[in-house]
């Protein structure tokens, strides 16, 4: 009863209620080639805590980077969240109504994405920011739609150092649509500045890099607004931004970001929460909520969702994606975060960051046969190893050293660089991992 609650008679109500004679008739249109024609493979039923113990054995056998040295990145990083923000999150002037359509029972749910978007459009160097997004993949989507909706224009150019990953939900979400998707060939070192054409929505590129390289992206900006085209740039790791220059500031038309870095765990790859800026003259393009600030009749400040006739529950012809809500729990927990932080105690986060990466590229670059193949970067960078990076993962995960993410696993499909390993440090690395990993890498190489 504890996990089946309904009794027979319960069933047999409800059954009677929809006029279906049994519980085989909900699945009549059901193909009979699809349906079960015995019960699954699965152990019969176990009391809650025997249940508790199978689950806790299983996940044991995971090495966790919570619990060993971890210098795993390529998109999902783990940073310190301090336990204020779990604390917070749970206040009752949040726990409102989810989806806050009635703005006179949802204040402090819309308060809060409404500072969630300044501090997305201050981070960015943007003007208007959404109350996010489901996550940095698909927010870097519904850029490329949006800006093919903006230039009536159909080819996407994607630059080659883009997460594999994200390059993917590009080609998806355009693949719906028919519409071309070309993604740099590096083979014979094509620039991606050159490629836009008079048929180019806009130019996709990373910043920083899948490499962790960090580089100015006004001469990318100078060509595609040459070409009539949007640069549309993805950042994976949102720390990054309080250090190195705001994609805005360097000619960015839309900003796409996966904000896991500040106040969401890493929790195996979700849920995590995408961050969605852009330019004003942009604002009714724009995919997914907009929270803004109004009067009330009584001459007090609230705050209500804007532009909703673009979403889907309203006129869903005139949706500007299928995206008709935001990761609201995720994107508290970031606001949360950021503002504990504060501007100084972001860049100063940030520096700690970079000043870990640096000290720990120095200490690998020492090993014999190992190369930092990144020349300016944040706190991730690639290195080359004498030896394909898939099996010095494995072999150091052995060691209960997480030594990073081959550059191989992200795009399998393409063979990838077999010999790179991308590494990334945080705060939460400390001394005495940089020594393991060391350490660990020489008896490996």
């Amino acid at each position: 009863m504890r996990y089946l609650p309904l009794t027979a008679d319960d069933r047999s109500a409800m059954l009677a209620r929809i006029g279906a004679g049994s519980i085989d008739d909900l699945y009549v249109d059901v193909p009979e080639a699809a349906r079960l024609t015995a019960p699954l493979d699965l152990p019969d039923h176990r009391s809650e805590f025997e249940v508790e113990r199978e689950i806790a054995a299983f996940a044991g056998r995971n090495l966790s980077p919570g619990t060993a040295p971890s210098f795993l990145g390529a998109g999902a990083y783990r940073h310190h969240i301090p336990a204020s923000v779990d604390h917070l999150i749970q206040r009752s002037e949040f726990l409102t109504s989810y989806t806050p359509y009635q703005p006179e029972i949802s204040q402090g749910t819309l308060q809060a994405l409404f500072e969630f978007q300044t501090q997305v459009a201050l981070l960015t160097g943007m003007e208007v920011a959404n109350a996010s997004m489901y996550d940095g993949a698909t927010a870097l989507g519904e850029a490329a739609l949006m800006a093919k909706r903006i230039t009536k224009r159909h080819k996407v150019v994607v630059a080659p150092a883009v997460h594999p990953h994200y390059a993917e939900v590009v080609r998806t979400l355009c693949g719906f649509t028919g519409d071309p998707v070309l993604v740099c060939d590096t083979g014979d070192g094509a620039d991606p500045a050159a490629l836009p054409d008079d048929e180019t929505a806009c130019l996709v590129v990373q910043y920083p890099d899948l490499y962790g390289q960090v580089r100015d992206l006004r001469p990318l900006a100078e060509a595609a607004h040459k070409a009539g085209a949007l640069l549309v740039v993805a950042v994976t790791e949102v720390v990054a931004l309080g250090l190195v220059t705001a994609p805005g500031d360097m000619g960015a038309d839309v900003v796409a970001c996966e904000g896991q870095s500040i106040g969401v765990p890493l929790s195996y790859g979700g849920p995590h929460v995408g961050l969605f800026a852009t330019r004003q003259k942009f604002l009714r393009q724009i995919p997914g909520r907009l929270c803004g600030e109004t009067i009330d009749q009584d001459g007090r400040r609230g705050y209500v969702l804007t532009l909703s006739a673009r979403e889907q529950h309203i006129r869903r012809e005139k949706a500007t994606s299928n995206i008709c809500t935001n990761a609201g729990l995720c994107a508290l927990a970031f606001c949360i975060h950021l503002s504990l932080l504060g501007e100084a105690g972001l860049r100063k986060l940030a520096e700690l960051n970079h000043a870990r990466a640096v000290q720990t590229a120095e200490a690998l670059e020492a090993i014999d046969g190992v190369t930092v193949e990144t020349s300016a970067f944040f706190n991730e960078f690639a290195l080359r190893l004498p030896r394909p990076a898939a099996e010095v993962v494995e072999a150091m995960a052995v060691r209960g050293v997480l030594a990073g993410v081959p550059l191989s696993r992200l795009a399998p499909r393409e063979g990838g660089q077999q010999d790179i390993l991308l590494v990334a440090a945080t705060e939460l690395t400390q001394d005495s991992d940089i020594q393991a990993l060391v350490e660990g890498l020489k008896e490996v190489l």
